[in-house]
């Protein structure tokens, strides 16, 4: 196959089967882009990432188990090369902002025309980085006020464990699922309550529900 006949080869990450049946009809009618895998979770995210070396990974952040964040931050340890475009129903720039700090090239949102989704993946396969254009002005907004959200000081893994904190997840239960250590998880919480200024998990969930992280 010649170099202009190859396909953009797509690993699909999204836990819900009938979104990504929808992506795979969407994909199937660009003839340069093929969807070789497909996982559910951010833990078959990363095998399938390693069996298969996709081109571009369309990743979707709120899925059970490690989730989207660390799925792409595990990925990127592994090849500081891979492309990942995240594919998310969250708009808050908030999501942006740790999204592009785990290693991803792109982001669009679930409210994007179809179109966008197939002009992104051929964006980041070509080595450019694609954010969707209101969420790009929105942060260039909050850059030129120098309005930082309270979360602006917050790392990738510190933000992963505030959401689950958020949902109502106790420090024994976050250990489990990130596979680290009780000790460890607990003292990001206290990093965390340190740098958003509360005391208790109650607090961080009217936090997450004010910042629309998460649902009343």
């Amino acid at each position: 196959m010649s170099a202009i006949d190859k396909k953009i080869r797509v690993l699909l990450v999204d836990d819900h089967a009938v979104v990504r049946a929808g992506y795979q009809m969407l994909l199937k009618n660009s003839a340069d882009i093929e969807v070789i895998a497909e996982a559910e979770t951010g833990e078959q995210a990363c095998k399938a990432y390693i069996d298969h070396h996709p081109d571009v990974v369309v990743m979707d952040l709120s899925m059970p188990g490690i989730g989207g964040l660390e799925a792409m931050r595990r990925i990127v340890a592994r090849d500081a090369n891979a492309k990942i475009l995240v594919f998310s129903m969250h708009e808050d720039t908030v999501f942006v902002e740790q999204a592009l700090q785990a290693g991803a090239q792109g982001y669009i949102t679930k409210s994007s025309a179809p179109e966008i989704l197939v002009e992104a993946i051929r964006e980041l396969a070509s080595g450019k980085s694609h954010i969707d254009s209101e969420i790009a002005q929105k942060l260039a907004f909050q850059k030129a006020r120098g309005k930082d959200s309270p979360f602006s000081n917050l790392s990738t893994r510190e933000f992963e464990i505030f959401c689950l904190l958020a949902e109502g997840l106790n420090t024994s239960e976050i250990a489990k699922r990130l596979s680290l250590s009780y000790k460890t998880v607990a003292n990001y919480s206290t990093q965390i309550k340190s740098k958003l200024n509360v005391t208790t998990v109650a607090e961080i969930a009217r936090l997450a529900i004010r910042h629309k992280i998460l649902d009343a």
